[in-house]
């Protein structure tokens, strides 16, 4: 299907509200937005997360997981946040919040998105274990970074059931081309840092380089090139030599992330905290 065609369609169902963008759930865009205030208490951003019983739930459920769990058992929301801290707790609510969206009516785009979902995840815990050793870098931003860098899918997969669209190849062609500027539209509308946003805006984009430093599009660049190994995907096989994201996110060429020291397992947490 002609590219071009395809985006205009989109945009006139976007635009007619016959597809609608992803939206970060209420409770969520709250806590973004008091973040934003120097003023809010640990208590406060906890009263905003309470109000939502699904999410408090799953809050306390990845605050006692393997990744953060201390001594003690947390068994409120005010003590999530009172251990975790509030940047943390607001990645965390952030990417809770986001797996809902992986989600649909339909049997045939449910399996699709749930496939999605799981790749982002695969993506999201490689992007931590990465993160850990860059100090500029916060791991859980990384893992942000990594569950939505492929947001813009979402409504290119609505909008191509929609239309009928049955051809493979079409699809993923189109997936490549139109993801990473659909995903950068999103994650500014929802008023995403920019180093979040061009996580999105540049997974795919080999030539990226955004300066000296790894920054999370860098990171993400490389996690979903891990992720892909031995999966037959045409990305797999290019030549890692000439991706820069590699030399600055430290890791090389001919390694896979999984012989690190301790890798696995907190793949594995982070695999079992989203999916389990």
């Amino acid at each position: 299907m002609d590219e071009q065609l395809f985006l205009t369609e989109l945009n006139e169902a976007i635009r007619l509200d016959q597809i609608t963008l992803p939206t970060l759930p209420e409770v969520a865009l709250r806590v973004c937005d008091a973040m934003e205030r120097e003023t809010i208490s640990a208590a406060d951003i906890a009263s905003m997360i309470a109000t939502d019983a699904a999410l408090s739930a799953r809050l306390l459920q990845v605050a006692n997981s393997p990744l953060y769990r201390g001594r003690t058992a947390i068994d409120s929301v005010q003590l999530a946040v009172a251990r975790l801290g509030v940047r943390l707790v607001r990645s965390l609510v952030v990417s809770l919040a986001t797996q809902g969206m992986f989600q649909a009516r339909s049997q045939g785009l449910n399996s699709r998105l749930r496939q999605l979902w799981e790749n982002s995840v695969q993506v999201a815990a490689i992007s931590r274990v990465l993160a850990k050793p860059l100090k500029h870098l916060e791991t859980d931003q990384a893992m942000l970074a990594g569950l939505i860098h492929n947001i813009g899918a979402l409504p290119i997969l609505v909008q191509a059931e929609r239309i009928g669209l049955e051809d493979e190849q079409a699809l993923e062609t189109l997936l490549d081309r139109l993801s990473p500027s659909t995903g950068e539209r999103i994650l500014s509308r929802w008023g995403f840092p920019p180093s979040l946003v061009a996580a999105a805006k540049h997974f795919n984009d080999f030539t990226y380089d955004g300066g000296p430093l790894a920054d999370y599009a860098d990171v993400v660049v490389v996690a979903r090139l891990e992720s892909l190994l031995g999966t037959g995907h045409p990305d797999a096989a290019r030549d890692w030599e000439m991706i820069r994201s590699f030399e600055k996110v430290g890791l090389a060429t001919d390694i896979e992330i999984v012989e690190l020291e301790g890798a696995q397992e907190e793949i594995n947490d982070v695999n079992e905290m989203f999916l389990g």
